[in-house]
C-alpha cells in the first residue's frame, strides 16, 4: 500500500469517527440520556453511580493511550525487524558474490594447471616417446634395448592419456575455442563412448554462446556431473538434457533441464552428496535456484535455471 493509498484510508477512518460522535451526540440529545440516566440510577445516589460516566471517560482516555503505546511498540518492532532483514539480504548477497569468487578462482586455477600440464609434461612425454621411438627403429640388433624402448613407448602413451583425462576433467575440452554448445556436445559424445547402451539427447534453443564465463562454466559443470551421477547410480536407458535461453518479465534466463529414466532414488531418505551440494551453489551463486525430482522407480530429474543478469552476461 503507497503513501496515497495510506493517507486516504485514514482520512476515511477519521470521517467514520466523527460520523459515529455526531449520531450519537444527536441520540443523546433527542433522547436526554443524561436526565435518563440520572432518574434511572437515583436510587443508588449513596453509591456515586451518577459518577460513573467520568470513570467511562477516564477509562477510555487510558485505554486510548494504551493503544498508542501499543502501536508505537509495534512500529519500533516492525522497524528493527525490517532492519534486520536488510542486514539478511545484504549478508546473503555477500555470501553470494563470495560464492561467485570461489567459483571463479577454483576454475582459475584449474585453467592454469590445465595449461600447465598441458605445456609441461605434455611436451616432455612427447619428448620421451620421440626418443624412445629412435632407439627402437635404430636397434634392432639389440632384442633388450628394443623391449626396453618398447616399454618407454607404452608408459609414456599411458602417461599421455591419463595427462589428457585429467586435463579434460579440469578444463572443459573445446569450451574457450569452441564455445558452450561445442563443449555440451563433446562430453554428451564422450559418455555415449562410455555407455553405447544408453541413448543420449542433446537440445538447445536459443543461442548460449557468449553468456559469460562464469555462466558456462556452471552449465557445463552441471551437465558432466549429472553424466557422473547417470553412470554411477541411475542405471538408464535413456537420458535427454535441454538447454532454453527465453525471456520472462524478469529479463533473459537460462533453463538446463536433465532427465533420466534410471532407477531413482528416496529422497525422503536421500542425503545430499557433495555432488549435488555444488551443484546447487553454482546455481544460487547466479541467484537461481536448483531443483530435484526423482522417486524409486521413477527416474531423476533435475532443472535449474538462472537469470543472464546474475551471469553478468
Amino acid at each position: 500500500m503507497n503513501l496515497l493509498s495510506r493517507r486516504n484510508r485514514a482520512w476515511t477512518d477519521l470521517t467514520i469517527v466523527l460520523i459515529v460522535a455526531a449520531v450519537c451526540g444527536l441520540v443523546a440529545a433527542n433522547v436526554e440520556l443524561i436526565e435518563w440516566l440520572f432518574t434511572l440510577t437515583r436510587q443508588w445516589e449513596r453509591f456515586q453511580i451518577d459518577e460513573l460516566a467520568v470513570v467511562l471517560v477516564a477509562l477510555a482516555i487510558g485505554m486510548t493511550w494504551f493503544a498508542l503505546r501499543r502501536y508505537a511498540d509495534a512500529r519500533r518492532e516492525v522497524l528493527l525487524r525490517n532492519e534486520a532483514q536488510g542486514r539478511l539480504a545484504e549478508a546473503l548477497a555477500e555470501q553470494r558474490r563470495l560464492g561467485q569468487r570461489y567459483v571463479a578462482l577454483q576454475e582459475a586455477e584449474r585453467k592454469a594447471l590445465a595449461r600447465e600440464l598441458h605445456d609441461e609434461l605434455g611436451q616432455y612425454l612427447n619428448a620421451i616417446k620421440i626418443d624412445a621411438v629412435a632407439m627402437r627403429d635404430t636397434a634392432s640388433d639389440s632384442a633388450t634395448r628394443q623391449a626396453a624402448a618398447t616399454a618407454i613407448i607404452g608408459n609414456a602413451d599411458h602417461v599421455y592419456r591419463t595427462v589428457g583425462g585429467l586435463i579434460r576433467r579440469l578444463r572443459p575440452v573445446g569450451l574457450d575455442e569452441l564455445g558452450l554448445a561445442a563443449a555440451l556436445e563433446h562430453i554428451v559424445d564422450g559418455a555415449r563412448t562410455r555407455a553405447p547402451a544408453t541413448r543420449f539427447s542433446l537440445a538447445i534453443d536459443g543461442d548460449v554462446e557468449r553468456l559469460g564465463e562464469h555462466c558456462d562454466l556452471t552449465i557445463y559443470r552441471l551437465v558432466q556431473e549429472g553424466l557422473t551421477n547417470c553412470a554411477k547410480h541411475a542405471s538408464a536407458s535413456a537420458i535427454e538434457i535441454q538447454l532454453v535461453r527465453g525471456r520472462d518479465e524478469r529479463g533473459h534466463n537460462i533453463t538446463l533441464t536433465m532427465t533420466d529414466d534410471g532407477a531413482g532414488a528416496n529422497w525422503a531418505q536421500h542425503r545430499d552428496g557433495l555432488g549435488l551440494v555444488g551443484m546447487r551453489e553454482r546455481v544460487e551463486s547466479l541467484g537461481g535456484a536448483l531443483h530435484i525430482t526423482t522417486a524409486p522407480g521413477y527416474g531423476f530429474r533435475f532443472v535449474a535455471s538462472f537469470p543472464l543478469e546474475g551471469a553478468g552476461a
